[in-house]
């Protein structure tokens, strides 16, 4: 029971930021923050992302600059984006040991991996020439199973390269259980998954495929994505696959068009929840902030907390050093 107004005054504990701070029921430390990064082989200096404003394709120099700083900041985790100079069908430079993503692990892991855990994202989409996430049967559908098999080979491939945890993106049926059994039978059973849980449909996603090339060629991933009209119920039964077939942790994405997802996974599971805050949620606050329209500072920041009250344990975002430095 407590007590009503004039005795009762919710105000007396917002008063000063101290006493704010003080009583903030949510809160939000580096080490909460992973930093998704794209290298690029083949150029010279780190080429500017258009749509996502101080974003960059990095070379693997740069790259590795901007690991250090991220590390430096307090960062808990970066995670890698591979752009082939040479792209096919199969997607062969996302398991090529020479490969950018690979050669990109192995440096920054050697680097920075006992201050910052490095991590690759496991799908097919930057390496095929089609720009889909797998294999194609000969109607142009994603073949499932046959991209499995891709799945299983890469994840070992960044595990070989350095990758503290393997992150699949794909949304193919099986992949975690398939991943798992392939970094076991590989050697690396001490190897976490990061599994993409509950990825959208999402029309948020347009700048992340200018930074990564991947846009698709023709259709779209709406066959294996989850439809954003799609019910709770739906997102629950994929975290229970992943979770039987030995997913770490499990992620929502997009973050703030779902934050009711994040909130039922953090209620029904007891691995750490993760949330992306994708390329669009980025390139809205950054466009807004250019025009004026908002104060970027605090907008970045209450769209962070959101997530995080929401029950978001990680938080994948582009602003993740520049917030990091400022916490």
């Amino acid at each position: 029971m407590s007590a009503e107004f004039p005795a009762a005054r919710p105000r007396r504990l917002r008063r000063t930021p101290v006493m704010r701070r003080m009583v903030a029921g949510t809160h939000l430390h580096p080490s909460q923050l992973i930093l998704p990064a794209f290298v690029k082989e083949g150029i010279a200096e780190p080429h500017p992302v258009a749509s996502m404003p101080g974003v960059y394709q990095h070379t693997r120099e740069s790259l590795r600059k901007a690991a250090h700083e991220a590390a430096e900041a307090g960062v808990g985790g970066l995670i890698l984006f591979g752009i082939p100079a040479v792209k096919d069908a199969r997607g062969s430079a996302g398991d090529d040991p020479d490969g950018i993503l690979q050669q990109a692990l192995r440096e920054v892991n050697a680097e920075v991996g006992d201050a910052i855990v490095v991590m690759a994202d496991t799908c097919l989409d930057e390496f095929t020439d089609h720009g889909h996430c797998g294999l194609l049967t000969p109607d142009g559908e994603v073949d499932n199973d046959a991209t499995l098999e891709r799945y299983a080979s890469v994840a070992v491939a960044q595990a070989e390269a350095g990758s503290q945890m393997v992150a699949p993106s794909g949304m193919m049926d099986g992949q975690v259980g398939v991943i798992r059994a392939a970094l076991d039978g590989a050697g690396f059973s001490d190897v976490p998954i990061m599994a993409y849980t509950a990825k959208y449909a999402s029309a948020f996603y347009g700048p992340f495929r200018d930074a990564a090339e991947c846009a698709p060629q023709f259709g779209d991933r709406a066959s294996h994505q989850q439809d954003p009209a799609g019910s709770l119920d739906e997102a629950l039964r994929e975290v229970r696959l992943d979770l039987a077939e030995g997913a770490d942790v499990v992620m929502v994405k997009p973050a703030m068009s779902y934050l009711d997802v994040i909130k039922t996974f953090r209620d029904n599971v007891d691995v750490p929840v993760a949330a992306y805050q994708v390329s669009g949620e980025y390139a809205m606050i950054e466009a807004a902030a250019a025009n004026g329209w908002i104060d970027r500072e605090r907008m970045i920041m209450e769209s962070l907390i959101g997530i995080r009250r929401a029950g978001a344990d990680l938080i994948l975002t582009y602003w993740a050093t520049e917030v990091a430095r400022r916490l």
